[in-house]
């Protein structure tokens, strides 16, 4: 397991837009591998590769109960969206704040697997927030850009019952 570090708001690479990926190689596997150990480590549900310094095109993301159902998305591209959510939204690279953000109820995407092999994929609610709240990170666009109102603290005991709780889930699929 190697964890990486997570850049926070502020770094200039969360603010740049992300060059596609050409092929995969094993140092972009072993990017994939350590950016799934390093979001799970940190108790969330998605992680772009510029939160880890990394300018590629490459996201991951489990929205699943028990943290076993990981999806790893390769040069994502938006195909539709339609309805609408608003609801918290929160990001790894801005640790204790959180914002209530709008965002599509449905997307449709097309994709690369860590083999390269294309697929699409149609989400729903969580997953449809994960996939385009992470896309943004691959524009260099951080959620704060559509909270409504203001940003709000969310406690460190609030993160840490979450965190504890995804961590649970992930020993009992062992």
């Amino acid at each position: 397991m190697a964890l990486r570090q997570i850049r926070i708001m502020g770094d200039e690479k969360l603010e740049k837009a992300c060059r596609p990926v050409e092929k995969m190689t094993p140092k972009l596997k072993q990017l994939v591998q350590d950016m799934l150990d390093t979001m799970y480590d940190a108790g969330g549900v998605g992680l772009a590769a510029p939160q880890v310094g990394i300018l590629k095109r490459i996201v991951v993301i489990d929205v699943s109960e028990e943290g076993n159902e990981p999806l790893i998305l390769v040069n994502p591209a938006l195909l539709e969206q339609s309805g609408e959510q608003t609801g918290q939204e929160g990001c790894l690279s801005l640790p204790g704040q959180a914002g209530i953000v709008t965002r599509p109820n449905h997307v449709k995407i097309r994709a690369y697997d860590e083999d390269m092999k294309e697929f699409e994929l149609e989400a729903d609610e969580l997953l449809a927030r994960a996939i385009c709240h992470e896309l943004d990170h691959l524009e260099g666009i951080m959620y704060v850009r559509h909270v409504e109102g203001e940003l709000f603290e969310v406690s460190e005991e609030e993160q840490q019952e979450e965190t504890e709780e995804q961590q649970d889930r992930r020993k009992r699929k062992k």
